[in-house]
């Protein structure tokens, strides 16, 4: 079910913004943990480095990851008419199957085969999915085996060269584990083995949380009245570990600071009930101003597109007026945006 709580004063052109496309971010930084921070945590913005951000947390505090793993989920090649095909998994599924977005100049039949990456045929069972939009197709074995043999990278559309060794490597964060994502948790982009070992070295904690990142999270909200969007789905896992070291945090006094948007979804998802529980399973959470959030206190983010659930989500978090002129500042200053791009720390308004 979507959950949303929309302040009703707010309308899609209120997360709307005008970015030189030079400010887009193609690669990523020469060192991950070198980009560029913005602290939006006081009254006056201050620009950083992100290697300086164990020296902005307290000991005792709590860092929360999304350990997903990008699979390289985009596949060519050619139906046995000889028309061309573009395959984007968008999920692993049980008894080999996936369901994927397929682009070809006619949707592909039950039945027909896809020969993929001059390498093996898949066969399309028909449409599939959460939402029914997606198609079924049948691999003759294990599909992450394949894809990472034979797939691509799955470079957002706004990045525009094609993917290669740098990409497999730098758009996957250091700690990813559960394979499954389509699109990287990109605030995890910036953590290197140095900046784990500072913060370890100034007693702060770390935690993960599990959310397959699907790539319905590029898509933008196309409707005036931002109620009526329809979010998407994406399998997360809240685990029992994770949820106790939030309460011992608490229970202490430190605060959670939850590195991007996707755990964020995966946390709130999992307190629902008031309390949070340990979750497995499907979230379509849709988080704009006015939602009430009960488990992040600070919020390390990328700067995300126009009109995207996920500036909604950052504007809910750290207040609209405030986020947006976070944003008027970093374009003035030069940030670079997006997946590839620097990011900022967040504090939670307090209505």
């Amino acid at each position: 079910m979507t959950m949303s709580s929309l302040a009703p004063s707010f309308t899609l052109a209120d997360f709307d913004f005008d970015l030189p496309p030079e400010l887009i971010a193609q690669h990523p930084a020469p060192e991950r943990s070198a980009s560029r921070l913005l602290d939006g945590t006081g009254v006056h913005p201050v620009d950083r480095v992100f290697r300086e951000l164990p020296a902005l947390l307290k000991r005792g505090d709590l860092l929360v990851f999304n350990d997903t793993k990008v699979i390289k989920a985009r596949l060519f090649g050619r139906k046995r008419s000889g028309g061309a095909v573009e395959v984007l998994v968008e999920r692993v599924a049980p008894l080999l199957e996936v369901w994927a977005h397929v682009r070809a100049s006619k949707s592909p039949r039950p039945g027909t085969l896809l020969h993929l990456a001059d390498a093996f045929d898949a066969e399309v069972l028909g449409r599939g999915g959460p939402e029914g939009a997606l198609y079924r197709l049948r691999f003759p074995s294990d599909p992450f085996a394949l894809l990472d043999a034979h797939g691509h990278v799955p470079l957002p559309p706004y990045i525009t060269h094609a993917d290669d060794a740098d990409d497999a490597a730098r758009y996957q964060s250091v700690f990813a584990l559960r394979p499954g994502a389509v699109a990287a948790p990109t605030a995890s982009l910036h953590f290197d083995a140095a900046l784990l070992a500072a913060l370890r070295g100034r007693d702060i904690a770390t935690a993960s949380v599990t959310l397959h990142v699907g790539a319905g999270t590029f898509q933008p909200v196309r409707v005036a009245d931002i109620a009526a969007h329809r979010m998407h789905s994406e399998w997360f896992e809240v685990g029992a570990p994770t949820v106790a070291a939030i309460a011992a945090t608490r229970a202490a006094g430190g605060r959670i600071v939850v590195v991007g948007t996707t755990a964020v979804r995966s946390l709130e998802s999992a307190a629902r009930s008031g309390t949070l529980q340990p979750t497995v399973g499907e979230t379509d959470i849709f988080i704009t101003p006015g939602f009430e959030f009960r488990v992040a206190d600070l919020l390390v983010t990328n700067f995300h597109l126009p009109r995207s659930t996920l500036l909604m989500l950052a504007s809910a978090f750290a207040g609209h007026e405030r986020l947006m002129a976070l944003y008027r500042h970093a374009i003035e200053h030069r940030y670079r945006f997006f997946s590839y791009g620097d990011a900022m720390l967040l504090q939670r308004c307090r209505a």
